[in-house]
């Protein structure tokens, strides 16, 4: 992994990531096209410049075009043309950019118009149906591929290394707990052979740090409330600033600046409640949720936010407090443990759900978001 002083803070923090040695780059230039089989990440937080990295590159490519066919030889791989760019999004990602053409390759401040070189795609196998319908083109830039089944790092490696073709992944690789995203992420990691580390300043009002992290908040009442730890990891929504408590905003922010309340709760409380509950003993997590439903103030959850942020003033201590303004907390809990801890079976969940009188609406929103379907009856709109 390349150590320089100019990214050894990058390195550090792939390293204690666990993460494979990497060329790690951090100057933008014009793009090589004559260079096959590269699989490119450009990481960093919402509002780095990701998109716009992939924008470039478009832009590069028309250039390119207009080269000699000397030239054209170095860039090609077989039918494949590696100034041929295709741009792939995820169909999760449709609320986004909404004001802007079908076929733009929109980012914060443009888009570039793609004509019929844009796709949007569900998993793996619809990757596998664009690359076999466009056999001319050699780079295709796989926007936020976290968001994806694990099998297309594989698809993509494999199709690299066979014909040549270069792929890009503008991705976030930290979800808003800094941790690596997801299995995909994951593998991604793995199977890449450069990264462009992206950063942007820190987004809080009295602080201009680089940012590696994606920091996720509530507005209560106007009010900023952090993301507990134990809030859904995918929450599928656009770009704009949302005033309903329910719906997260996102910013960048430096390690100082990103507060993430309820990581020891989850672990000392939450989750040995989950693991008693798959024991079939239900009923201390039942009581646990539905104090977090109707009377918060007795949850075990403040009891430990009083003993761990209640004597101090510090604006992170008071910020920290503010998340347990969030409504949904205890549709959150029972969410973390069925969807990413696997301790609350279906029947269960739907029980919980009804007993406690849960918000359905929001559950239901985050299951299909996180490609899940339960049947869950009626409606509790709590707000």
């Amino acid at each position: 992994m390349l150590t320089d002083s100019h990214n050894s803070d990058a390195a550090e923090l792939f390293k204690s990531l666990g993460l494979p040695n990497l060329t790690i780059h951090h100057a933008f230039g014009h793009f090589d096209f004559t260079r096959p089989s590269r699989r490119i990440l450009v990481i960093g937080p919402m509002g780095s410049g990701k998109t716009e990295y992939s924008a470039r590159v478009w832009r590069d490519a028309k250039v390119a075009l207009h080269k000699s066919s000397t030239f054209a030889r170095n860039t090609r791989t077989a039918h494949a043309d590696r100034r041929n760019v295709f741009f792939i999004r995820s169909i999760l990602d449709a609320e986004r950019f909404t004001e802007y053409p079908d076929d733009a390759l929109a980012y914060r401040g443009g888009y570039e118009s793609l004509g019929k070189r844009i796709a949007r795609i569900r998993d793996s196998f619809e990757l596998e149906r664009i690359l076999e319908d466009n056999p001319d083109c050699g780079t295709f830039i796989v926007d936020e591929a976290s968001f994806y089944d694990e099998r297309i790092a594989y698809v993509i490696s494999r199709e690299s290394e066979r014909n040549g073709r270069v792929f890009i992944f503008p991705t976030l690789i930290l979800n808003f707990r800094k941790d690596i995203f997801n299995p995909t992420a994951r593998l991604l990691l793995e199977t890449a052979t450069d990264v462009f580390p992206l950063t942007a300043y820190c987004e809080h009002r009295d602080c201009m740090e680089d940012s590696f992290y994606t920091y996720r908040f509530y507005l209560v009442e106007g009010q900023e409330c952090p993301a507990l730890f134990f809030d859904p990891l995918i929450v599928v929504g656009g770009d704009q600033l949302k005033n309903d408590p329910r719906q997260p905003n996102y910013a960048t922010r430096c390690e100082k600046h990103h507060y993430l309340p309820g990581k020891e709760y989850t672990y000392l409380i939450l989750k040995p409640l989950g693991l008693e509950a798959a024991r079939g003993n239900l009923e201390p997590l039942i009581g646990e949720l539905r104090l977090l439903n109707t009377d918060i103030q007795s949850s075990a959850l403040a009891g430990h936010f009083e003993e761990k942020y209640g004597h101090r003033q510090s604006e992170s201590s008071l910020m920290n407090l503010n998340s347990l303004k969030v409504p949904c907390i205890a549709e959150k809990a029972l969410m973390y443990l069925f969807l990413e801890q696997n301790l609350i079976g279906e029947h269960q969940f739907i029980s919980i759900t009804r007993e406690l009188n849960l918000d359905t609406e929001y559950l239901t929103r985050i299951l299909t978001d996180n490609g899940r379907s339960v049947r869950l009856e009626g409606q509790a709109e709590k707000l």
